[in-house]
């Protein structure tokens, strides 16, 4: 049985799970709308594969007789000076989502819930594959540049870094 500080505190990485869906998924429509397939397809994906690791959490709250509670999700922003821009938040939002897991590791070996500490490191190992791969990116953009032909190229390379469909990577 979970404590009531766990179950909130998975609660509350439920609620970031999907937040991090809808940022995705809007910054996916940004990159439609701008002629960015490539990178709106890529973050599409993404959106997908957040929504793994809410119903990862989700399931894993109910198996231990938790409560699901589900929040209010704000909206995420909408409006973006460039590609750049992007994958520099997505970037903070990695860490942000890092230091949150990191926390609920911290908070269950408090609490000496193994269960949970073994749970969340998937999560750990995920959010480390997560950072290097937007850091990845933002170095692309750095390298290549975003002008004219550099942001079709990266539009191209963006596009074959998209995640696997069963939101396994």
């Amino acid at each position: 049985m979970l404590s009531p500080k766990i179950v909130t505190l998975l609660n509350d990485q439920v609620a970031l799970e999907q937040f991090s869906s809808n940022l995705y998924l809007q910054m996916s429509s940004w990159c439609d709308h701008t002629g960015l397939q490539g990178c709106a397809s890529f973050l599409k994906a993404h959106a997908a594969e957040e929504l793994v690791h809410m119903h990862k959490l989700f399931e894993y709250l109910n198996e231990t007789g938790a409560k699901v509670l589900l929040q209010t999700i704000k909206a995420p922003p909408s409006d973006f000076k460039d590609l750049a821009e992007i994958f520099e938040k997505v970037y903070e939002h990695e860490i942000f989502i890092t230091k949150s897991i990191n926390g609920i590791l911290a908070a269950s070996l408090d609490e000496k819930d193994f269960s949970t500490f073994k749970f969340l490191q998937w999560f750990s190992t995920e959010q480390h594959e997560e950072e290097n791969l937007f850091k990845t990116i933002l170095d692309k953009i750095k390298i290549i540049g975003m002008d004219g032909k550099g942001i079709y190229y990266l539009d191209k390379e963006i596009r074959k870094m998209a995640p696997s469909p069963a939101g396994n990577s």
